[in-house]
């Protein structure tokens, strides 16, 4: 908040009153206001809060009245190499960001321009004389947050346009000595080469980048919405360096060319913070990397956007707010799982509970929220950090993943002892999770009394709007459509556009398939049935297959019946006519 030494606050109110900012009666009102708070708060910063006036309003008539220069800065308009001009420390402390030096005339921009100190204190410290402009503490933060990041943080809004590539190409012999490689990765074309791979995979919604060495080839493939697809070829001899760029930006050892390695880089991208999650392999032709994107504004926090249908929403909704048990959502690696977790923890998390999760890795932080990352090499295991956690007083436990059985008895136990857990699995389908849990070694007396939901899910690719037109399909996709239920008369895809890169496709949704155990079902698993006696019994109470409700995503025309047939479990003839009769039923 942009706020000046004003021995009488009514200077401000009469300055705002004076530039026909605010009136009168909204002063009077913001400072009865600041009373009744004992005066907490600067009235500049109530006048915002109450919406009489913006932060650049405020700012720009202070630097009018002062006679000092006003501007909105950003950093286009900074000279980065001046930044170190003065301390840190100080820059922040005071909200002070050098703009440029001409001569000996240091130009910065402050937050309280008629502080007399500060700018004798920037004299001393910078040898320059200072020349001042005004702009808002908001901006200045912003700024100094993209070009003075904490250490271990890199900024990669510099970068190179496509027809900067040719560049590289005049890169032909880089020596392998690994005593230059760490000189050679930090060189300006490694540099904005890793910025641009990094830059653009963020801004094509890319999940992973994977940099995969040949013989005398390099490629670059970014997976978006699921699929790989190529996004350059560099230079082979840029190899090496790229892989030591990379190294050591995550902090890992760039003469270990032997051994698997793995490790974070924390990014800034548009003043936006953006984990990188980097694993780097040791291949026949040279190291391989992937990086998997962690951007938190890609995170959904609600429910109502994860392509759930009304019943299903209601369905689950229900579940995750039960005061105990264990829910459960399954499907195959890159389905989702986390997301839908974490959309559920976001509606759960309020003042009132203790919410803990055990996580491999942490993903996202949620604020209130406590998140634990488990160290298998430190012994810090899911089933180890399970059973500290539960002397932690948590109401809700989110659990990544049960993979053994430890792991999942302990999470069964708090489930029966007044906690709601939730967790994933990895199996094909809903009634899957149960003979998992079971296979797993939990009791099945166990299973049948704590099990409160489980969600199987998948992800499929929606058509592109751009390019969304319909179609008639084959005769034999008819055929498979009316097989396994699906009563479709129109049929949608996308022909392929340059929003869509030709793809046809933008964007992911899921699919669903809740199942809810009841008494019979619990009898079924107390029996200790085959998993077919488990589906059969839950299509009978209504649960909806994958397929089925694939198919009426196919029927609003979200996605093409391709990629439903392409994704979901598809039933046998028994599986179907039981889902029929249920849905006929309904």
């Amino acid at each position: 908040m942009t706020q000046v030494a004003v021995e009488n606050k009514m200077q401000l109110g009469q300055l705002l009153v004076a530039h026909g900012i605010v009136t009168d009666e909204q002063i009077d009102k913001a400072l009865t206001e600041q009373q009744s708070n004992g005066h907490r708060k600067l009235l500049g910063e109530l006048l915002v809060e109450m919406g009489y006036c913006t932060e650049n309003q405020i700012a720009s008539a202070l630097a009018e009245s002062y006679s000092v220069p006003y501007a909105q800065v950003n950093p286009k308009i900074c000279d980065s190499k001046i930044m170190e001009i003065l301390p840190r420390e100080f820059l922040h402390e005071h909200i002070v960001l050098p703009l440029f030096k001409v001569y000996d005339v240091l130009t910065v921009a402050v937050s309280e321009p008629t502080n007399v100190f500060l700018i004798d204190e920037i004299e001393r410290l910078s040898g320059c004389k200072v020349q001042i402009v005004c702009a808002t503490s908001k901006d200045i933060k912003a700024t100094l947050q993209t070009y003075l990041p904490a250490a271990n943080v890199f900024v990669i809004d510099d970068i190179i346009d496509d027809e900067g590539l040719g560049d590289f190409t005049l890169i032909e012999n880089i020596v392998e000595d690994i005593s230059n490689l760490e000189e050679i990765a930090g060189q300006s074309p490694v540099v904005k080469l890793v910025n641009y791979l990094l830059y653009n995979a963020v801004r094509e919604n890319a999940s992973d980048i994977h940099i995969e060495p040949d013989d005398k080839k390099l490629r670059v493939r970014y997976r978006v919405d699921g699929k790989l697809y190529e996004k350059m070829r560099p230079p082979f001899q840029m190899h090496s360096a790229i892989v030591s760029r990379l190294k050591i930006m995550a902090e890992l050892d760039i003469a270990q060319r032997r051994l698997p390695q793995d490790g974070g880089i924390h990014v800034l991208m548009e003043a936006r913070p953006i984990d990188l999650r980097v694993s780097v392999m040791p291949g026949h032709f040279g190291e391989k990397v992937v990086i998997r994107i962690i951007d938190p504004q890609r995170v959904i926090f609600n429910l109502e956007s994860l392509g759930f249908s009304y019943e299903h929403l209601r369905t689950f909704r229900e579940a995750v707010q039960s005061p105990n048990g264990i829910v459960l959502v399954t499907g195959p690696t890159g389905s989702g799982k986390n997301t839908t977790l974490y959309a559920a923890l976001a509606e759960l998390n309020t003042e009132d509970v203790n919410i803990c999760t055990v996580e491999d890795p942490v993903e996202c932080n949620i604020l209130g929220i406590n998140q634990f990352q488990v160290n298998e090499g430190a012994g810090f295991e899911f089933s180890t950090a399970l059973r500290s956690l539960l002397r932690q007083d948590p109401d809700i436990i989110m659990v990544g993943e049960i993979r053994d059985r430890d792991t999942a008895n302990i999470a069964v136990q708090a489930a029966l002892t007044g906690h709601l857990v939730l967790s994933t699995l990895h199996t094909n389908d809903a009634p899957g999770a149960v003979i998992r849990l079971l296979d797993l070694g939990v009791a099945p007396y166990l299973v049948s009394g704590s099990l409160k939901a489980v969600l199987a899910q998948r992800l499929v690719r929606k058509i592109c709007p751009a390019c969304k037109t319909e179609f008639e399909p084959s005769a034999s996709v008819k055929k498979i459509v009316q097989r396994v239920g699906g009563d479709v008369k129109q049929f949608y895809r996308g022909v392929g556009c340059k929003k869509c890169r030709n793809t046809g496709y933008a964007g992911r949704i899921a699919i669903h398939e809740l199942l809810i155990p009841d008494e019979e079902i619990a009898d079924i698993v107390n029996d200790r049935q085959n998993l077919r006696n488990v589906r059969t019994m839950a299509i009978k109470k209504g649960m909806v297959p994958l397929h089925l409700d694939g198919m009426e995503k196919v029927k609003a025309g979200i996605v093409s019946v391709e990629e439903v047939l392409r994704t979901a479990y598809l039933p046998d003839s028994t599986d179907t006519e039981q889902s029929l009769k249920t849905k006929s039923k309904k």
